[in-house]
């Protein structure tokens, strides 16, 4: 059997330089690890990717869409409106607090949810939309939240995967009632772990802080019943660090997705919608023929692959109905992402030479004459 390519191109390549070693032995030695003045500062800095929104730090991207969600008053009986192709958290997190997702189709272009399946979805219990700015692009906002004032709903941004992202010149997580991003190692920018949740809105924010603390904001002061969601001052230490370096990281990507649209012809490049801007998360392509083989192409190639998401969360075994079926959705430009889409390497890291080696392997694997 063959072993790895000697010149293997990781799909990511989580950046953990001196500096952030050094901030988070910095905190360390300060003795105040957990929920101190390095996660007030990250908040504080935060804000200025969301247009000056409060900003709330916890513990992971899924913990920011579930406190959310817990702090809107959403529960038993609600519907919250979802984009079937995406991450299971982005259905998980409506499920943890009881609601019900309600799946609704993407776009082709963009695999973002499709505003008017949004608007086709909406009954008397919907109580929210939540878009998801997959892979980077963000979702068609104008329109959503057009929808969502139309019949009083809530929106919640999804934006894991979209730090910095813009639609019409506003950063995504300052359209809705509350955005929500994460810090895990390979996104854009990281803190190991984390999550931050922007909004508007003073009072929810307060809330969301309650929340993530057991309901306190003074020590055993408990107000309401919380959660323990707290961000260490380790991983807001790391993320500040990173944070400084997120528009530079963002422009690499955009430079590295330029190239690669220009230099790939055996697949179809991801289009971008006008008025959006692209933070490449992930370089995701449509693959015209046999994926699997496109796949073995690739890693034989050298160059790291993956398929995000191969099963759309309606699809998934919790959400299956009793008789073991996907229910009553018809979504049809999710089925056919799922089974086409393929993420090629386009993180910051990257030389000219591997972005090179990137678009002559796409074209031998995808069939280019």
């Amino acid at each position: 059997m063959a072993g790895p390519h000697p010149e293997f191109i990781p799909p990511a390549r989580p950046i953990i330089g001196e500096a952030e070693i050094e901030a988070a032995v910095r905190v360390l030695r300060s003795g105040r690890v957990v929920q101190g003045p390095e996660v007030a500062a990250f908040e504080e800095e935060f804000g200025d990717v969301v247009g000056g929104r409060h900003c709330v730090a916890v513990n992971s991207g899924t913990s920011a869409l579930q406190l959310t969600l817990m702090a809107l008053g959403f529960g038993p009986g609600d519907e919250v409106i979802v984009p079937s192709f995406s991450f299971a958290a982005s259905g998980n997190a409506v499920r943890l607090v009881g609601a019900e997702p309600v799946f609704v189709d993407i776009e082709p272009g963009s695999f973002c949810v499709d505003p008017e399946a949004v608007a086709a979805a909406i009954t008397p219990k919907t109580v929210a939309i939540m878009p998801v700015h997959l892979y980077g692009h963000p979702a068609a906002m104008d329109r959503i939240m057009e929808i969502a004032q139309q019949h009083g709903l809530a929106v919640v941004e999804d934006a894991a995967q979209a730090h910095g992202a813009e639609r019409n010149g506003t950063p995504v997580g300052a359209f809705g009632t509350a955005g929500c991003f994460s810090f895990y190692p390979t996104k854009n920018m990281h803190s190991l772990e984390g999550g931050m949740i922007s909004t508007a809105d003073a009072d929810l924010a307060r809330t969301l802080r309650l929340l993530r603390n057991q309901g306190m904001e003074q020590r055993y002061a408990n107000e309401i019943v919380g959660a323990n969601m707290r961000m260490t001052d380790v991983a807001a230490a790391i993320g500040r660090v990173q944070l400084t370096q997120l528009a530079e990281w963002t422009e690499q990507r955009r430079a590295n997705a330029k190239f690669l649209d220009s230099a790939i012809t055996g697949m179809v490049t991801p289009p971008v919608a006008d008025g959006a801007k692209h933070v490449y998360h992930q370089y995701t392509v449509r693959v015209r023929g046999d994926r699997d083989a496109a796949q073995a192409r690739l890693t034989e190639l050298g160059i790291g692959n993956a398929v995000y998401y191969p099963t759309p969360i309606h699809r998934l075994k919790p959400y299956l109905t009793a008789d073991g079926k996907p229910g009553p959705w018809d979504l049809p430009e999710t089925e056919r992402a799922a089974a086409e889409v393929v993420s090629l390497p386009v993180h910051p890291s990257l030389s000219q030479a591997e972005l090179e080696r990137i678009a002559e392997g796409a074209n031998l694997a995808g069939g280019a004459r």
